[in-house]
């Protein structure tokens, strides 16, 4: 029986997370494939997927939001196949900032100007989908550091936006 690989968080801070995987058995492993999830504003789940090459690993993950809630999952590719999933969960220190004031404008019949206020240098991200579910599952989307985007969309559709 292949076991599933530890991950212990090493460090974490506003923007980061910092984690080593190990496996607790000789068999051979030739890498590893994490996952590291988050919810962004309570619709839409995000990922990011590593795949690490080697036995050990520590690896740190940047570009993340302050106080936000990530849940890192990682099985082990092995000789003998692959391993079962482990979980950890970690929360980033630091404020979460403040969520953006959106407003959406549209230009013509297939084009519209999102704008919104919020802290300078960071990445935004742009959701739009014709409904909760699509916005949900498979949204449409975009980002930019800057305040202000043009969309592109199909005639004739409502649309909700998320940034």
């Amino acid at each position: 029986v292949i076991p599933p690989p530890v991950i212990h968080i090493e460090s974490y801070s506003e923007d980061s997370i910092s984690f080593s995987l190990k496996m607790t058995t000789n068999i051979k492993v030739s890498g590893y494939v994490v996952n590291i999830y988050w919810t962004f504003d309570t619709h839409r789940q995000e990922k990011r997927t590593l795949v690490i090459e080697g036995e050990k690993s520590i690896q740190k993950v940047a570009n993340l939001t302050a106080h936000t809630p990530y849940e890192i999952s990682a099985w082990a590719k092995t000789e003998l196949g692959d391993s079962p999933l482990s979980f950890v969960h970690v929360v980033t220190s630091g404020t979460r900032p403040v969520s953006p004031s959106l407003k959406a404008k549209a230009i013509n019949q297939t084009a519209v100007e999102c704008s919104w206020t919020g802290p300078r240098n960071v990445v935004y991200g742009i959701f739009y989908a014709t409904s909760f579910l699509e916005l949900y599952r498979s949204p449409h989307n975009s980002s930019t550091s800057a305040h202000n985007i043009t969309v592109l969309v199909q005639r004739d559709e409502q649309y909700l936006f998320l940034v």
